[in-house]
């Protein structure tokens, strides 16, 4: 790593304090970069008044930093958070041209357009760029919605563009970096980097578990939302008696809340804190990991990293041969049930009946424990991006 400062540039739409996983790790990186005698500058929207926020904690220091005011949510619709991405775009690039990092670190958070403008950038100015692939885009969205066929080869072409440019790639699994490669064809170095978890310090992981699953996180589109809630459902409606908790937001929310006004042994309490959420997860003895299995090619749900550190057992929905599959079953942290559901209501009774309670390998977890500590990202990102 270079000793001279450098002007470094962050860029992440979602960050500390609303996004706990990777707005924490972001922050953290951006504080030990800048007590590295570099100046950094982070460009991110801003959902909480960041700046006093940041006062509030004494947090942040040395560090610049150009808040965009937040648009949309998670549960907004997909056009709107288009637009929200080519305003973020915009913001982008006036700060880049006002600030003029020689190196960059820019996500898929927002997609596609965010990273092309940092590529057009860089070639201007000289600047150097890693782009961190959080998920693959234009892919993952379309796997949702079909995009028009035409504004789909125009994103791919430009995508490519910004992976072939870039001085590295960062992805989560071989998976994604293998699909990386082949789409875009570039050679540049690919660095398969797990996301952190939650922290859960604080968090008394050791007391009895509640018998039933827990689910924290985006109840969105791709989460298969719709076949869990109709399984659940069909479980209860036959004598299930495990306890179910969802917490979180998304485009199902008001279905939630109607399962839990429904029946006794379901609670959504809606979006709460990255305490609670931790806290939610180690209080059960299971966790719920559905996923639609063409999108594991392009994406890996960030909340299996805190399912592990909860201590919990996963069940993963999706298919077998997908990437989240193998990861349960290398890692021996849970079960892999096939997304239909009266299997899901199978696997809901046998566990009910106490049939994997030997599951889990306590030394698997441990080392995939070590793996994604917050301490273990941030070193990566400093060697990777820094270098």
């Amino acid at each position: 790593m270079t000793e001279k400062p450098m002007k470094v540039a962050i860029i992440n739409r979602s960050f500390w304090p609303v996004y706990p996983v990777i707005g924490e790790a972001l922050l953290r990186f951006a504080e030990g970069t800048a007590n590295q005698g570099h100046s950094v500058s982070v460009i991110m929207q801003d959902h909480a008044g960041i700046k006093g926020k940041l006062a509030e904690v004494g947090r942040g220091e040395g560090v610049h930093f150009y808040p965009a005011k937040a648009l949309t949510t998670s549960a907004s619709g997909v056009l709107l958070r288009a637009c929200d991405a080519v305003f973020f775009m915009f913001w982008v690039l006036a700060v880049l041209l006002w600030v003029r990092p020689s190196k960059v670190y820019v996500s898929t958070d927002p997609p596609v357009v965010v990273p092309f403008i940092v590529m057009l950038y860089s070639r201007l100015f000289g600047a150097e760029y890693v782009y961190h692939l959080q998920d693959i885009h234009p892919e993952a969205a379309n796997v949702v919605i079909p995009v028009n066929k035409w504004v789909y080869k125009a994103l791919l072409k430009m995508d490519a563009m910004s992976m072939r440019k870039a001085k590295c790639l960062i992805t989560i699994t071989e998976q994604m970096a293998a699909e990386i490669r082949s789409r875009s064809q570039t050679t540049v170095p690919v660095h398969v980097l797990d996301n952190p978890a939650v922290s859960f310090d604080g968090i008394d992981t050791a007391k009895p578990k509640v018998g039933g699953f827990s689910f924290c996180g985006n109840a969105g589109r791709l989460q298969r939302i719709p076949l869990i809630l109709e399984a659940i459902e069909t479980y209860f409606e036959r004598g299930g008696q495990l306890e179910f908790t969802f917490a979180g937001g998304g485009v199902y929310a008001d279905r939630l809340k109607a399962l839990a006004d429904k029946f006794l042994h379901f609670h959504y309490p809606g979006l709460v804190s990255p305490t609670a959420a931790a806290q939610i997860n180690a209080d059960y003895s299971w966790a719920l990991l559905p996923i639609e299995d063409d999108v594991t090619r392009f994406a890996f749900p960030s909340k299996s990293s805190s399912y592990v550190f909860s201590g919990a057992n996963i069940l993963a929905v999706c298919g077998e041969q997908t990437g989240v599959a193998q990861w349960v079953k290398t890692n021996r942290v849970g079960l892999v049930v096939k997304p239909e559901v009266e299997a899901v209501v199978v696997a809901f009774f046998d566990i009910e009946k106490g049939l994997y309670q030997e599951l889990s390998d306590d030394a698997s977890r441990e080392a995939l424990k070590s793996k994604l500590r917050f301490e273990v990202f941030i070193q990566a990102l400093d060697r990777i991006v820094l270098e």
